[in-house]
């Protein structure tokens, strides 16, 4: 991979496996998701929308914090 994305790219590792129709081609895939860290970066944004939507839950329980007068 020519440059470092950030995230887990779903849709483009769903394409890649559609196309492994063979032994060499599977092997590459999963060469390509070890020397990429797929794992890392899929479970990092697990955790990221975990934390997200606990910060939004918590927002909506609490409510504005900030009070008219």
């Amino acid at each position: 991979m020519g440059k470092q994305e950030t995230g887990y790219d779903y849709h483009r590792y769903r394409k890649l496996l559609a196309e492994a129709v063979d032994e060499t081609k599977r092997l590459e895939l999963i060469e390509q998701l070890i020397n990429e860290k797929a794992r890392d970066r899929l479970e990092a944004q697990r955790t990221s929308d975990r934390v997200a939507m606990t910060a939004v839950t918590v927002a909506r329980i609490l409510g504005p914090t900030a009070r008219p007068r």
